[in-house]
C-alpha cells in the first residue's frame, strides 16, 4: 500500500484464530507497523505466517515524539497500521492521540475491526447491554479513584472497568463501598484463553472469592448500573427503609446492610445516622 492512511488494526487478546482475513491483508500490505510493543508485534506476524515489516515503537512514554515520526512518514505517502499488543487500538490506548494527530492534519483513518476486551466481557455477562459506558482502569491515586467511583454512584448504565490481578481485591472493595456489596458483577479473566473465565456474582461475593482464591491474569470487570429506584432515592429516604426493617424487628446492623444493599448507601452511616436519631 502506498497511499497515506492509518489502519487501526484489532489484534487478537488471546487466540491467534480470531486475528481475521482483512487484518492479515492489511498487515501485509502496509509500509509499516506502529505497536506498543516491536517484540510482541514480531511475534504475531511470525506466528500468523505474516512477512516482516519495519516496525515502529509506539506506546505511552514515547507518543509524542513517535506520534509526529508517525505522521512524518503518513504524510510522505506511507501507510502505516497501528496495533496494540493484544485488542482494538486506541480504546483507553495511546493510539488515541495518534488517530487525533492524523485527523488533525488530513490523514485518513482506517478501521480494521476485530477483538476488543470489553465488548467480550459485556456480550457474556449477562447484564443489559442496550446502554453501558466504558471506564477503563481505574487510578492508582486514592483521591482520584474515590472521585471516579464517587461520579458513577448514579450511573444506571451498565459499567465496564479493566483491572490487574494484583489491583483487583483492593478495586472490587473500592466498587462494593461506592456500589453496595449486592450490585451484580461479571469478572471475565483471560478472555479467548486456554484458562478463560466467567464469574457471575455480587461485588460482596466477589470480595469473599478473591479472599480467598488469589487472582490471576486480565480482568474485564462488568457491574450492574443503579436501578432507577437507587437513583432517585435520598439518603433519608434510605433511613426510613432501615426504620421499617428495624420496625419488623431486623436487627439494626442487618437492617443497614441491607438497605446498603439495595441502595449504594454505606453501611456505616446509615447506621450511625440511625442511631443518632
Amino acid at each position: 500500500m502506498s497511499e497515506a492512511i492509518l489502519y487501526l488494526v484489532a489484534t487478537p487478546i488471546g487466540n491467534l484464530g480470531d486475528l481475521s482475513p482483512r487484518a492479515r491483508e492489511v498487515l501485509s500490505s502496509v509500509d509499516f507497523i506502529a505497536a506498543e510493543d516491536t517484540r510482541v508485534t514480531q511475534k504475531l506476524l511470525t506466528a500468523c505466517a505474516l512477512p516482516r515489516k519495519p516496525l515502529i515503537s509506539y506506546y505511552e512514554h514515547n507518543r509524542r515524539a513517535r506520534g509526529e515520526e508517525v505522521l512524518a512518514k503518513l504524510l510522505a505517502g506511507e501507510s502505516c497500521a497501528l496495533v496494540t499488543d493484544a485488542g482494538t487500538p486506541a480504546v483507553s490506548d495511546p493510539g488515541e492521540d495518534l488517530v487525533a494527530l492524523c485527523t488533525a492534519n488530513g490523514v485518513p483513518v482506517v478501521p480494521i475491526p476485530g477483538c476488543c476486551a470489553a465488548v467480550c466481557g459485556l456480550a457474556a455477562s449477562g447484564l443489559p447491554t442496550g446502554r453501558w459506558c466504558f471506564e477503563g482502569f481505574l487510578s492508582v491515586n486514592k483521591k482520584a479513584r474515590r472521585e471516579h467511583l464517587e461520579s458513577l454512584k448514579e450511573e444506571t448504565r451498565t459499567m465496564i472497568f479493566y483491572e490487574a490481578p494484583h489491583k483487583l481485591c483492593a478495586t472490587l472493595r473500592d466498587l462494593a463501598a461506592a456500589f453496595g456489596g449486592g450490585r451484580r458483577i461479571a469478572l471475565s479473566r483471560d478472555l479467548t484463553k486456554l484458562h478463560e473465565q466467567i464469574l457471575r456474582m455480587t461485588l460482596d461475593e466477589a470480595v469473599a472469592y478473591f479472599d480467598e482464591t488469589p487472582p490471576r491474569g486480565e480482568f474485564v470487570l462488568v457491574v450492574e448500573g443503579a436501578s432507577q429506584q437507587q437513583e432517585q432515592l435520598s439518603f433519608e429516604q434510605a433511613l426510613e427503609l432501615v426504620r421499617a426493617l428495624v420496625d419488623k424487628g431486623e436487627p439494626l446492623s442487618k437492617a443497614a446492610k441491607d438497605v446498603a444493599h439495595q441502595t449504594g448507601f454505606k453501611k456505616g452511616e446509615l447506621y450511625s445516622r440511625f442511631l443518632g436519631q
